[in-house]
């Protein structure tokens, strides 16, 4: 990681399971009851008191590893106890690129837990610099415009073998403006790092990396 914030954090591999198990009890109990709950591990250790930005993505367990939903949290404002238990509901129900996930469809998914460092302003002289300033498989970005923001997590440009100019067009799309808009001054650009845990088949073997 470049940013200093997770040299520090309290989360290491080992801690995998944890999370993603966590986010799949809660998104099955939400499903099956339509309660919210915060699970006992997440109450009792006080690392998930602290507030740090959170990603939920769920996908198909294909070989394109499909989206199936993702939403999160970019700015550190909640506890992580419920930056990831919102999250998690939000990613099987809430995404309306999506229809919601149904709970005979949960064991076949793939979940996926990203916890973010704190956004910060990319400051470039021209716009056009902005390129030079973001690492591909590192930084997530977000963009902000007068008409709405958009958000990209770090390592689907890595998926999509994205170079720094597509990473910025495609958050463009994302943001719904024009792929150029980029370029277009006074449009803020942020970026931010990323550990992820990342289930390697449903239910079991997470592995982390930062991004």
């Amino acid at each position: 990681m470049k940013q200093s914030d997770f040299m520090m954090s309290p989360f290491r591999e080992n801690d995998g399971p944890l999370l993603t198990a966590v986010a799949r009890n809660v998104i099955f109990t939400f499903l099956e009851t339509g309660n919210r709950i915060t699970p006992a591990p997440l109450s009792s250790d006080p690392r998930f008191k602290q507030k740090i930005g959170c990603f939920v993505t769920l996908k198909k367990n294909d070989p394109e590893r499909s989206l199936r939903g993702c939403i999160g949290y970019p700015e550190p404002v909640y506890e992580l106890s419920k930056a990831l238990t919102s999250a998690a509901i939000e990613a099987a129900t809430g995404d309306p690129r999506f229809p919601p996930v149904k709970s005979r469809e949960l064991p076949q998914l793939l979940l996926e837990v990203s916890l973010l460092t704190k956004p910060i302003l990319i400051e470039v002289d021209h716009q056009r610099d902005l390129p030079g300033k973001i690492e591909v498989g590192e930084d997530g970005l977000i963009m902000k415009w007068s008409f709405g923001s958009g958000l990209l997590l770090p390592q689907v440009a890595t998926e999509y073998n994205w170079s720094a100019e597509d990473f910025l067009c495609n958050l463009s799309m994302k943001a719904g403006a024009p792929p150029d808009q980029w370029l277009v001054p006074g449009t803020m650009i942020y970026k931010f790092n990323a550990l992820v845990f990342e289930e390697k088949s449903p239910g079991s073997d997470v592995k982390m990396h930062s991004a």
